[in-house]
């Protein structure tokens, strides 16, 4: 299902969006902690857009791939993990720029000696 474009969604909106009942989402918030809705002054849950996005993510592991909960727990540590990974692992956009610099710097180096060593050749022939 599609998830609407909004900020935040309260236990009922998210467990239509989800299919299941509110006490199941309440059951789920109990068990995989990367579910931690803001509460309200009142005490109600407000979920955010990556919040429904998880619980999609949990159903489909219960429901669809027939994962327990002590298995779809490890399979969502996994994805965060490779996740990290990705982040960790993507290069800094200032370090790129700065190794620009240095590659073009070098190449303007490299071009310069090259002329003038051609300069000195013809002197010398």
């Amino acid at each position: 299902m599609q998830i609407p474009d909004r900020l935040f969604f309260k236990i009922g909106d998210v467990a239509r969006i989800a299919g299941v009942k509110p006490y199941v989402v309440r059951y789920w918030e109990s068990e995989f902690h990367g579910l931690r809705p803001d509460k309200t002054r009142s005490g109600q849950r407000l979920y955010r857009r990556q919040d429904v996005q998880r619980l999609l993510d949990i159903k489909r592991l219960l429901y669809e791939e027939g994962y327990t909960i002590a298995g779809a727990k490890k399979r969502l540590r996994g994805e965060r993990a490779e996740a990290q990974v990705a982040v960790e692992a993507a290069p800094d956009r200032e370090w790129i720029e700065q190794l620009r610099r240095e590659v073009r710097d070098l190449l303007a180096i490299v071009d310069a000696d090259g002329r003038d060593g051609d300069a000195a050749e013809r002197s010398d022939g």
